[in-house]
């Protein structure tokens, strides 16, 4: 019976312990896996911050790029496309495009006069002038308006204000009153920065032809020739440019001339000489208008 009895414990004993050390192993084991655990996310972390770090400097020259530089293009250059509207002025004259460069202009004399400058009439007019802001302005015809269009004269001929970069090989040296204009046909021009700019017809140059295309006008029994706003008369062997005379009468005026409203007429300027618009023949004209001062009271 005592024999039985130790077996028993024997058999029963070493058991007890030998669960009890399989799990504390078991423990101990899950423990340190999850401390080497922990060392390994630190870093995971710490490399995600840094490259969230190192996006931001990417993404804030992007920003910039985008934002402030086209903002500030935007503000430069306008709609148009223009952006050296100081310079030059694109005019269009209904038969061509005419670039006119302001910055030569202005080492330019031109003569724009805003007077009437024309020679006084030699005979009486017929009819009474029509009066209007203490200015008397005088026609032989009878005032009819017609719309103005400008008269093409050809591809050599330019406006007042034109800039060549050359002068044609066909070009003439003519000296008035010191100052020295180049002559081509129809055209006079003085020299400026880089080139040559078109000016009106000087009086009292003289040129040996008349340019193709000019027209005779009798004013006064006396013939004058007409050609691009500008006045010639016969002299020597020649041809000298002369005021406008008044109550000549012309088929076209060139471009460059403008309409002004008096009361409720409207005349054209060129030049600084008034037309009055009217018919002559059946056809539209415009005839020199001779304006003169009303007399203090």
């Amino acid at each position: 019976m005592s024999l039985m009895l130790v077996l028993i414990l024997v058999f029963l004993c070493p058991t007890v312990p030998a669960q009890t050390h399989h799990k504390r192993p078991a423990a101990g084991k899950a423990t340190a896996q999850q401390k080497v655990a922990k060392p390994q996310n630190k870093p995971s972390t710490s490399k995600a911050a840094a490259q969230q770090k190192a996006t931001k400097p990417q993404n804030a020259p992007s920003a910039t790029k985008g934002g402030t530089a086209d903002a500030g293009k935007k503000s430069v250059t306008s709609k148009s496309g223009n952006t050296n509207s100081g310079n030059k002025v694109n005019v269009n004259s209904g038969n061509k495009n005419v670039n006119i460069d302001n910055s030569r202009k202005t080492n330019v004399n031109i003569n724009n006069r805003h007077t009437t400058v024309v020679v006084p009439p030699r005979t009486p007019y017929g009819r009474p002038p029509y009066a209007y802001g203490g200015h008397r302005y005088y026609g032989y015809h009878p005032y009819y308006y017609h719309p103005y269009r400008p008269y093409y004269y050809g591809p050599t001929w330019h406006p007042i204000g034109f800039f060549v970069a050359a002068m044609a090989a066909t070009a003439i040296i003519v000296s008035v009153n010191n100052q020295q204009y180049h002559y081509d046909q129809g055209v006079y021009y003085v020299q400026s920065s880089g080139g040559y700019t078109a000016v009106p017809a000087p009086t009292g140059a003289t040129i040996t032809t008349l340019p193709p295309g000019s027209s005779t006008v009798v004013v006064n029994e006396t013939n004058n020739y007409y050609y691009g706003g500008a006045y010639y008369e016969k002299s020597g062997n020649g041809y000298k440019v002369v005021d406008p005379p008044a109550g000549a009468v012309v088929e076209n005026l060139p471009e460059g001339a403008k309409e002004e409203k008096i009361g409720d007429q409207t005349y054209m300027v060129y030049n600084g000489t008034y037309y009055q618009p009217v018919q002559k023949d059946g056809k539209d004209a415009y005839e020199v208008t001779y304006v003169e001062e009303d007399e203090p009271k």
